[in-house]
């Protein structure tokens, strides 16, 4: 039998957990840190020119709303009903189509090819993130851009070596269960799994950030409105530069599906 809150798959699945995907995720700092950076980030990352866009996974509906407001008609998928419907009161009357499917299904619910598809914090809660990326490859356009963010297993060993949690480390023993309503992703993904499944698919590396790769670790959160400015300023500062973007709570990508050779 599959554990509570996974699916036949593997799947770790979000219904009955809207309100908590929305305290533990937006509710505070992290989750204001996560939005603001996108904000500037994904205007310097992708080619954005009110392309149709395919949202895979889109929770709450914060992405789609953002592509929206800035001209694209988005298709949002998300297979847990709850989150939908929040998703669709959220955005009503934005140019925002809904459509109730896991990724997997994606070929045959939004085949597209799209010229621009968004897939964030979702690869790291499958049971095959790896298939996953390559359904992804799939949908593209030639010339179509994915923006892909992961979860970062690297920056949970560090989390989890900060807090303390020594044996947990040593022992690699990092992954969620997907057990009761605890949040830790079930496939947290390191960069070198997605450099080596982007080139096996054919996809082209065109950019990399890291989100949050400061506030996670800092013992204790701004206390100050100055002091969150100076906190954003600084994970703006350095979200691209290395080594820090790489100990982002996220990994942040633009990859590209090459346009097709003319024969």
């Amino acid at each position: 039998m599959p554990e509570p809150f996974l699916s036949p798959a593997g799947d770790r699945h979000f219904d009955g957990l809207a309100d908590k995907f929305a305290a533990s995720l937006y509710g505070g700092l992290r989750g204001e840190l996560r939005l603001a950076l996108l904000d500037r980030l994904l205007p310097e990352m992708l080619d954005l020119h009110g392309q149709p866009a395919l949202e895979v996974g889109g929770g709450l509906g914060q992405l789609a709303g953002w592509l929206a407001e800035r001209g694209h008609d988005v298709t949002l998928c998300e297979p847990a009903a709850e989150m939908r419907e929040r998703a669709r009161e959220a955005l009503a009357g934005r140019p925002v189509r809904f459509v109730e499917a896991p990724l997997q299904a994606l070929t045959e619910a939004a085949p597209g090819p799209w010229p621009l598809i968004t897939c964030h914090a979702v690869l790291e809660w499958l049971g095959d993130p790896r298939a996953a990326l390559a359904t992804l490859a799939g949908l593209l356009a030639p010339g179509g851009r994915l923006s892909l963010m992961v979860f970062n297993r690297d920056a949970l060993r560090l989390s989890n070596v900060v807090k303390g949690n020594l044996e947990k480390a040593l022992a690699d023993r990092l992954e969620g269960k997907g057990q009761r309503k605890r949040l830790t992703p079930i496939s947290p993904l390191t960069h070198d799994q997605i450099v080596t499944w982007a080139a096996e698919l054919g996809l082209e590396m065109h950019a990399t950030a890291g989100v949050r790769v400061f506030h996670d670790y800092l013992r204790q959160p701004p206390q100050t409105e100055a002091e969150r400015r100076d906190l954003l300023a600084l994970e703006w500062q350095y979200c691209r530069v290395d080594p820090h973007w790489r100990l982002g709570r996220y990994l942040l990508y633009t990859l590209i599906r090459p346009e097709e050779p003319v024969r």
